[in-house]
């Protein structure tokens, strides 16, 4: 029995869940945008009568301004995108327990097991479809296919509100006439590369040899050309595994690209920040700092190093998240998603080396422990260092992703 996996991608989410709220701009066009207040914000979301002016995701609001002169520009409101994110997770749940999110908006479902009770995966993509527009107000478009790669281009394929099946006997006449950029892994860098050399479709990397692929892109040439030919088979991946936990850390991906080291500095404090505050709460220290990095068009590295003495500071671990960022990303591509762990964990008051600055850190560890307790019981905004209060086109606050990831997570 082959595989069925669904890929399911909210439609204009966060535009969408706002006009739910604000019935009256139904029929408005709408964009959700950072920094709404300054005309350099830039939009991070937009409905499908904003899409119809050609106002893109990604553009600065003077732009979309010009194409629209009456478009209704809306703060992001964060916290009631991840109440409908996990509403909309809870009905896929009935359906599979193997729930793979990507983002605040997409998730990939493996419901093979399931199709013996409940029908095919037309039937199931169908049935999720219609009860997220019935329960939750919202629209989706559903990818069916044999691999997560298909299903992910079948969600892509028709939207907005559309179920589209990509099967072993058909994916030649769908999917190979799409520009190869449509295939993941393939960002703008990959496809000048592709297209220097006449390869400017999906059945165009189909039809190369994984020798020649392999040998001007390489070792992501011959993913290419895997996944072109529909041999993926990459296992749908819950974020949390029954493992022996041996880390604690946390990942986002970010409603906008990261595109400078500023924003990944940010966002690496905001994420320390919560990493310390688990390891405070857990009485542990962590030796290592690890941190994962994937683009836009889904590379992802991982890279760690240890510290001399174990810690659970935020700045200490925010600092040497950075170093280690630094080290290894160039910004050759633009950042989708940022994660930071802390690894070779010990008990908090098992390993104290008397250093020169040791009373100044034991004072920070006394002022951290304090700004716990502040905002257990004010919130976890209540008090945040003022970097995180800069960009208001990004989270300030990972609490409501809080996670503790098994080794497996950032592999």
């Amino acid at each position: 029995m082959g595989r069925v996996i669904l890929h399911c991608d909210l439609n204009n989410f966060y535009a969408s869940v706002e006009c739910l709220y604000r019935p009256e701009l139904k029929n408005k066009p709408v964009a959700v945008c950072g920094e709404s207040e300054l005309r350099h914000g830039i939009v991070l979301a937009k409905n499908q009568i904003a899409k119809s002016y050609g106002i893109q995701t990604g553009e600065v609001i003077w732009q979309a301004l010009k194409k629209c002169p009456n478009l209704v520009i809306l703060k992001p409101n964060f916290p009631l995108y991840i109440r409908f994110s996990k509403l909309v997770q809870g009905i896929y749940s009935e359906y599979t327990d193997l729930i793979e999110p990507f983002g605040i908006d997409e998730c990939w479902l493996d419901v093979t097991q399931s199709t013996g009770i409940l029908g095919s995966g037309r039937k199931i993509a169908y049935e999720i479809k219609e009860r997220i527009k019935s329960e939750l107000g919202l629209t989706v478009s559903v990818g069916v296919s044999f691999n997560k790669v298909f299903a992910k281009l079948g969600s892509d394929y028709k939207k907005p509100d559309a179920v589209t099946v990509i099967t072993k006997e058909n994916f030649k006449q769908i999917v190979w006439p799409l520009p190869a950029k449509d295939l993941l892994y393939v960002g703008s860098a990959t496809e000048k590369k592709l297209s220097s050399r006449a390869i400017y479709t999906i059945g165009d990397i189909a039809k190369s040899s994984p020798e020649y692929l392999k040998r001007i892109l390489g070792k992501w040439g011959e993913v290419l050309w895997i996944f072109a030919n529909g041999l993926d088979t990459t296992p749908v991946t819950p974020p949390l595994f029954e493992d022996n936990i041996k880390g604690i850390g946390n990942s986002i991906t970010l409603p906008r690209d990261l595109t400078s080291y500023e924003d990944a500095e940010y966002v690496i404090r905001m994420l320390s920040e919560s990493v310390a505050q688990r390891l405070r709460q857990q009485y542990l220290k962590c030796f290592t700092i690890q941190v994962w990095i994937r683009d836009n068009s889904l590379f992802a590295i991982t890279r760690q190093e240890k510290l001399q003495t174990p810690t659970f500071l935020a700045r200490e671990i925010a600092q040497k998240a950075f170093e280690i960022f630094k080290k290894n990303w160039s910004f050759k591509s633009n950042i989708r998603s940022l994660g930071v762990r802390g690894l070779d964990l010990v008990c908090a008051n098992s390993f104290y080396q008397l250093e020169f600055d040791s009373l100044k850190k034991f004072k920070l560890e006394q002022l951290e422990k304090t700004i716990d307790g502040i905002r257990k019981r004010f919130g976890h905004t209540s008090v945040l260092p003022a970097v995180l209060l800069t960009k208001p086109d990004l989270p300030c606050e990972i609490a409501l992703h809080n996670k503790i990831h098994p080794v497996a997570f950032f592999k």
